[in-house]
């Protein structure tokens, strides 16, 4: 998130007659941080993560990443997308914002998809989710395997109503830190991943989901103070629902 020479009047004067002046990025810390403090308190949880702020605290709109080759059409409507696949519990807490507005996005469709422990894709670990009243789709799934070739991370898309045959909105890609990554990688079924580790700075994705002020990377929590036990993500995703 945290990431000009001058010229006469005359100029500036000529320049503002023919070019529309651009509408200023809209600051929403305000309402998102009371937004993801919600969303904290109604878990009870205190904030323990390698962050000491909130992210994604102004109404952004995320920017656009690649699909990918391992897009499956019609995911199943299910909020538990774990499939029987052994791993790190993870609850991903997606906030969807309205950038036009500024407000959550309710009833449009989240769908979102990962590679399991050992970094392998398949029917598994997918599925799509209708946000409620205040714009949340959360999904029970497990901590993914890296895969070769990008840094760690999931896959959503955001379709513009609760129909998954509606326009998609939003092509994204959630990424975690790497000590995240590093970390879990060293546990149980993880640390069988044969695949290649990239780490974020390393990843085209990556810059391409960190631009125009958006921060892609999913603040995490652990469970009791104890990972393996599992963990809780939270990422506000801004999106026009208009474009």
């Amino acid at each position: 998130m945290r990431f000009t020479s001058f010229v006469s009047l005359a100029v500036l004067a000529g320049v503002a007659a023919a070019v529309p002046a651009a509408s200023a990025p809209r600051d929403c810390s305000a309402e998102v941080a009371r937004y993801n403090m919600e969303r904290r308190e109604a878990r009870g949880l205190t904030k323990r993560t390698f962050y000491a702020n909130m992210l994604n605290l102004t109404c952004v709109t995320a920017p656009e990443t690649v699909l990918g080759d391992n897009y499956v059409e019609n995911p199943p409507l299910i909020t538990d997308i774990t499939g029987g696949q052994p791993g790190v519990a993870f609850t991903v807490d997606i906030g969807v914002m309205n950038t036009a507005t500024c407000k959550p996005l309710s009833d449009v469709t989240v769908e979102l998809w990962g590679p399991n422990a050992v970094g392998e894709y398949g029917s598994f670990l997918r599925g799509a989710v209708q946000t409620a009243s205040n714009g949340i789709a959360e999904f029970q799934t497990i901590f993914p395997g890296y895969t070769t070739g990008s840094a760690n991370h999931l896959s959503i898309l955001v379709h513009s109503s609760s129909s998954e045959s509606s326009g998609v909105v939003h092509t994204g890609q959630l990424f975690f830190t790497d000590p995240w990554t590093n970390i879990i990688g060293q546990y149980t079924n993880y640390n069988l991943n044969k695949n290649s580790r990239m780490l974020n700075a390393a990843d085209k994705n990556f810059a391409a989901a960190n631009k125009n002020g958006f921060n892609s990377i999913i603040d995490i929590e652990d469970i009791n103070d104890d990972w393996p036990e599992g963990i809780i993500g939270y990422i506000t995703v801004g999106v026009n629902p208009t474009k």
